[in-house]
């Protein structure tokens, strides 16, 4: 799978970090090494990765903040992406079952490393259920058109 990760100064080491796991896995991985400072701003982190799983060039994104919140809220105004913060391997595997979420934001200061690991490997290993979940996900893309989703029906 082709994965692109981006981190702002509080997750860069995380990152790193995950990003020789995932290619010892056989994963390809785009690491954004955009924070190369003290400090640096999540949305400039987020944009390019939520743009590369938008347009297709990368199959899923992992963002890393010292929340994860920050990340999901920046990445989420790019149209086609379905970020979601999530703190755990279920809420990882629900995201992606349930939501069809195509980027994971992870926090480096609530998570350790291998928990980090652990919800990476469970959100791209878990498909997409479809049926009722597939009509929820196309009303938040009729959302993203300025669309009423209650307009949206099966």
């Amino acid at each position: 799978m082709n994965i692109a990760i981006g981190a702002d100064h509080r997750g860069i080491a995380a990152a790193r970090s995950l990003a020789e796991t995932l290619r010892r896995e056989g994963h390809t991985v785009h690491v954004d090494e955009g924070c190369d400072g003290p400090a640096c701003d999540y949305p400039e982190r987020a944009f390019p990765v939520a743009r590369l799983v938008a347009s297709g060039a990368m199959d899923r994104g992992v963002l890393i903040c010292g929340t994860g919140i920050g990340m999901s809220i920046a990445a989420n105004k790019i149209k086609g992406v379905r970020a979601a913060v999530v703190h755990d391997e279920l809420t990882a595997e629900l995201s992606r079952s349930h939501n069809d979420a195509n980027v994971v934001c992870v926090s480096a200061d609530l998570l350790g490393q291998r928990l980090i690991e652990k919800i990476v490997d469970a959100f791209l290993k878990t498909p997409f259920e479809g049926g009722r979940h597939a009509r929820r996900v196309r009303k938040i893309s009729a959302i993203e058109q300025g669309i009423d989703p209650s307009t949206i029906r099966d």
